[in-house]
């Protein structure tokens, strides 16, 4: 079963730059829709972002569209999201996962999506 690790997190002023990395264990990586999402303490997990297996088709929440990236490097069975000029609510943490089909209507529900990540802190200060 394919394990997947977050790393990149940290602690940026707002306005700042970071970049997440989620590493996969398995080269089934390349066959599998990967999405990132984030929870605020006392808040749901909400989607952030998704990119269909191949790379060409990605998908994000309106509140990080213009900010944020999100790319794979199916030969690295990595997965990054670049967030640029963070704001203070965009303090979460980071989760990856992963889900076999890009369906555009169900892409944003965390239900869909399996193998979780144990999440990596992101803090921005205003």
């Amino acid at each position: 079963q394919v394990q997947l690790v977050e790393s990149g997190g940290g602690l940026v002023q707002a306005g700042g730059s970071l970049r997440l990395s989620c590493a996969a264990s398995e080269r089934t990586f390349s066959t599998y829709v990967m999405g990132w999402f984030r929870q605020a303490p006392g808040l749901e997990r909400e989607f952030v972002a998704a990119i269909n297996w191949s790379g060409d088709s990605t998908y994000y929440a309106d509140s990080v569209k213009g900010r944020f990236a999100i790319s794979r490097d199916n030969a690295e069975n990595t997965v990054y999201l670049q967030m640029n000029n963070l704001k203070p609510e965009d303090t979460a943490v980071y989760y990856c996962a992963r889900r076999r089909l890009f369906t555009i209507t169900t892409i944003h529900i965390k239900q869909y999506y399996v193998g979780w990540g144990q999440g990596t802190q992101v803090n921005v200060s205003s």
